[in-house]
């Protein structure tokens, strides 16, 4: 392989639930997953370690499928990273794959796409309330589908993420949005891109639902589209029915 100032490339794959976490970026004083993982990282290797990671989860929102890199001068061997990460690292977050790569491979720069599920359930469960964002009626997936359809397609996504947001461009690609029934009381709302602003789809979800029941005009999201002249309110849906559900390279 090729390598960095004679550092390894290493590549994980993984899921989480982050029902207890601070979302995925590390923060002062808080708990996040890049921090948990980085912390054995930093102990096996005695380095330090920095994650390149795909995607960057809000607070609570979960990831079935999650990319990062680092590099790093450590001799361990590859098979033996998945079996020291696992035994070290809370239950709620675990590796799947470890692999070396290429020394020009980037988590964050070279995925094509990311997927992200949202799931909304019309059944109250207290099992499942940290998984899915209860919605008292059932929802008509058609009607759904349609109000959503307005954002695939290379948008400006401005009015779509929070203030908060660094990327000096709101430009995003939205390729696919489906909507289908899942399981008996359950929806799944499927949307692929080629990245995504600072909670970018809760708000897109969000908005879509109130349109959905007739709070917000049929137009609301053509406009938020397109205009750019002043703030406009931003509708966020709970994020624990949310997953980064896959990467794709």
């Amino acid at each position: 392989m090729l390598k960095v100032n004679n550092k390894r490339n290493i590549k994980l794959s993984y899921m989480y639930d982050g029902s207890d976490y601070f979302g995925f970026q590390r923060q002062p004083k808080q708990k996040t997953i890049q921090a948990e993982i980085e912390k054995i990282l930093k102990l096996a290797c005695n380095e330090e370690i920095n994650l390149i990671s795909a995607g960057r989860t809000d607070r609570g929102v979960h990831a079935k499928h999650q990319v990062s890199n680092f590099y790093t001068s450590s001799s361990i061997e590859v098979s033996k990273f998945k079996y020291l990460l696992n035994r070290a690292l809370p239950k709620d977050i675990y590796i799947f794959d470890v692999e070396e790569v290429e020394e020009k491979f980037n988590a964050r720069h070279d995925a094509k796409f990311r997927e992200y599920v949202y799931i909304i359930s019309s059944e109250r469960n207290p099992f499942e309330a940290r998984y899915v964002k209860y919605f008292r009626d059932k929802l008509d997936v058609e009607k759904l589908k349609k109000i959503l359809s307005v954002f695939v397609g290379i948008k400006d996504f401005h009015n779509f993420r929070l203030k908060d947001c660094v990327s000096k461009v709101s430009i995003r690609e939205i390729m696919s949005i489906d909507v289908e029934n899942f399981e008996e009381n359950k929806i799944k709302i499927t949307i692929r891109g080629s990245s995504f602003l600072k909670s970018q789809i809760r708000i897109m979800v969000g908005t879509a639902l109130e349109v959905y029941k007739g709070k917000l005009p049929e137009n609301y999201i053509e406009i938020l589209l397109r205009d750019f002249s002043k703030e406009y309110r931003k509708f966020l849906v709970e994020p624990e029915g949310l997953y980064l559900n896959k990467i794709i390279y």
